[in-house]
């Protein structure tokens, strides 16, 4: 077999390939013999249908199979012998002109990148510390109770303020006609927590039972009910009733109303800080590798392989109309979505994903399998039955391989923090926890 490699432009690359014509020839005829052997036809006992009759039927198929398993063949060995780190699937069409008793192929396609990472020592990152105080398991605390609160009528005479569950009718006009969901007989809601437009709330609050009132109430551009998005509304509201709201006091009959038997309040507070800690060092990880990811782009220089920046391209298109659908968008799977929507991301992804593995492969920052049974375990420790969610993952290779990947970004991470100049930035609790 004669191979020539020719570079073309950046990481394109053209191999040609010349295969004898008899060996695919020879390689058609042996699989034909075969397929005649279980081969079923009309007019024919299993096993004895002519080979003529075969070759006839499926003679242009298993020459196309052929000359596709005979050129991948060929391919493989060429790019081997040449060392070459192919990237994504190669283009290959017949060539004209090949010697007599020959068939040749160009195949084009594009090579990994050198990937060069400047001088780490240069990179300046930003290391967000956060730590939980007493404050954030007072204000967790609160949380539960309000999720086990009880309401009781107010006073007559006493006007709605938050924390109230307020009924009310409603009904709303748009230039005087009325619009569907506008209107509402005893319609319940919590003042002050955000289940209304704050127009809706702010006119309720202060109200007493038996008031109407009339107030303009303007719908945003992005509301939910595109008919009335961007109107604005004039809304009459009555109030029927207000009840008080009361919090439970967090004491051992609280702790064992949350499913803790034989809990004390002392024992629910580090329950509630061993949970708030775990979320708070995953979120922080979560930030610094940011930090860590953008100062890597930063000091990498690379071609990008435009066939795989392509297949990302492909796959955040589909993973966004998995998404439309998943909302009840109908026909979702044939949205037309421009690819300049998700093309800027499939390249960071691309690019980001080049230099992690350049920095991993030459820094041997692969996943130990200590690290990984760490990570999960660590994973596991927030349910109930830990021991399950570790089998759960490790029964799966996909679902194992995620929190691989995800030990591997830890461990660049900690790798490059330990090179870069640092400047620790300390965040309160409740800054972390506003930040998605």
């Amino acid at each position: 077999m004669a191979v020539t490699v020719e570079t073309l432009e950046k990481l394109e690359r053209k191999i040609t390939l010349s295969l004898p014509t008899a060996s695919i020839q020879g390689e058609v005829e042996g699989r034909l013999k075969r397929l005649a052997r279980t081969v079923k036809m009309d007019g024919f006992r299993p096993g004895k249908v002519p080979l003529s009759v075969v070759a006839q039927r499926y003679g242009y198929s298993v020459q196309y199979e052929v000359i596709n398993d005979k050129v991948g063949e060929a391919f493989s060995q060429a790019a081997n012998e040449a060392k070459l780190r192919v990237a994504g699937q190669p283009r290959i069409s017949e060539k004209d002109g090949a010697a007599e008793g020959e068939m040749a192929f160009d195949a084009v396609f594009e090579v990994y990148p050198e990937v060069k990472i400047g001088d780490l020592a240069e990179a300046e990152i930003d290391k967000l510390t956060a730590a939980v105080d007493d404050g954030a398991i007072d204000r967790t605390l609160d949380i539960l109770r309000k999720q086990r609160r009880t309401f009781a009528q107010r006073a007559q005479g006493t006007p709605a303020e938050d924390g109230d569950r307020v009924t009310v009718d409603f009904e709303g006009k748009i230039d005087g006609e009325p619009f569907a969901g506008g209107k509402a007989e005893a319609f319940q809601f919590l003042v002050g927590e955000g289940q209304m437009l704050k127009e809706f709330e702010d006119a309720v609050r202060g109200m007493k039972v038996g008031e109407s009132k009339t107030f303009p109430l303007a719908f945003p551009e992005d509301y939910h009910g595109k008919d009335v998005a961007g109107k604005t509304a004039d809304f009459l509201v009555t109030v029927k009733n207000i009840e008080g709201a009361h919090l439970p006091e967090v004491t051992e009959q609280f702790v064992k109303s949350l499913g803790i038997d034989g809990g004390t309040v002392e024992s629910l507070r580090a329950d509630v800080r061993k949970n708030l800690e775990r979320e708070v060092k995953f979120r922080v990880q979560s930030r610094n590798k940011a930090a860590v990811m953008d100062a890597l782009m930063a000091k990498a220089e690379l071609e990008l392989p435009q066939g795989i920046v392509q297949a990302e391209v492909q796959r955040l298109l589909e993973a966004a109309r998995a998404d439309l659908k998943s909302r009840g968008i109908k026909d979702a799977e044939a949205a037309q979505i421009p690819e300049d929507v998700v093309r800027p991301q499939a390249e960071r992804r691309v690019r980001l994903g080049l230099v992690v593995a350049e920095l991993v492969r030459a820094n041997e920052l692969q996943a130990q399998p200590e690290q990984l049974k760490a990570h999960v375990q660590e994973l596991a420790s927030s349910y109930e039955k830990p021991e399950d969610v570790v089998k759960w993952y490790y029964g799966d290779r996909d679902r194992l391989a995620e929190a691989e990947a995800v030990v591997v970004e830890n461990n660049v991470t900690d790798f490059v923090l330990g090179k870069a100049k640092v400047s620790e930035k300390s965040v309160s609790f409740d800054e972390l926890m506003a930040q998605n």
